[in-house]
């Protein structure tokens, strides 16, 4: 069985409301996609500004409600799972989000962002939480210097390995990456997707790879969901999309790829 199961996820968002204010317009942001991911493994799921991958993510991890569609992770059911139960799976499933400066609390220090995860889900005494906060830091190559750091005075990509080292306290079995380099500088993607990769290896971690740029995903994915306009187009390994493209769509995706970072961080 795999790790998460997602069967005929659908999503549609109000687009305008009538004069009393009642929705209205509808757009159809997700249409009955389905997929799976295993243990270990990357699933890179691709497309264009608007094409519904972000949301696809969230729904996952039900920061979306979908409209239809079940996910399955770990053998549960993600939508059919109540309030405190779904705090508990969400030790399991975790989320890098694109920008670091906005999913970072501004107030609270690099430690205890770190820490915070551990408050609300385990009872270790605050000794304990500081210390894997330092384990982690030293994980992701931050080091304990900025422990007592507040985010404004770190870096974009020191800020982004952060957020993955939060996104590691509670050991997780899958963690949802939503376009985890795309705020970063061009110099510093192929570093934190080297990073995002080791951490796969060492930790036997399931990414959900949510990603615009083809570019990035032929380091780190081993399967891939081309999207457009919320549905499925097109999925195979990273060697059947790169080699033998089945839609114009796909190809087009491929076209627009620049030179390309990520085969400089493969080789390294």
């Amino acid at each position: 069985m795999s790790l998460l199961e997602v069967t005929n996820l659908t999503k549609s968002f109000s687009t305008r409301r009538d004069f009393l204010g009642r929705k209205a317009g509808w757009t159809h942001a997700v249409k009955d996609v389905s997929f799976t991911l295993d243990a270990g493994e990357c699933l890179a799921v691709v497309g264009e500004s608007g094409a519904g991958k972000s949301t696809v993510g969230r729904m996952v991890l039900r920061l979306i409600e979908p409209d239809t569609g079940t996910v399955i992770f770990d053998g549960e059911d993600v939508r059919a799972a109540k309030p405190a139960r779904l705090r508990a799976m969400r030790r399991g499933m975790q989320m890098i989000f694109q920008d670091p400066h906005s999913s970072l609390d501004p107030r609270m220090t690099v430690g205890d962002a770190v820490a915070e995860p551990l408050i609300v889900h385990t009872d270790l005494d605050k000794t304990a939480r500081a210390q894997r906060a330092r384990e982690l830091l030293d994980k992701v190559g931050i080091g304990t210097r900025y422990l007592g750091r507040y985010p404004a005075e770190l870096s974009g990509g020191q800020l982004q390995r952060v957020a993955i080292a939060r996104a590691l306290t509670l050991e997780p079995k899958m963690i949802v990456c939503d376009e985890p380099v795309a705020a970063l500088d061009v110099s510093v993607r192929a570093q934190v997707l080297n990073l995002l990769r080791d951490l796969q290896e060492e930790l036997g971690l399931a990414y959900l790879f949510v990603c615009h740029d083809l570019a990035l995903i032929e380091v780190i994915a081993d399967r891939v969901l081309v999207m457009k306009s919320g549905e499925v187009v097109e999925s195979g390994t990273v060697a059947e999309i790169y080699n033998a493209p089945g839609q114009d769509y796909t190809r087009a995706l491929l076209d627009a790829i620049p030179v390309p970072i990520p085969r400089a961080a493969r080789q390294s």
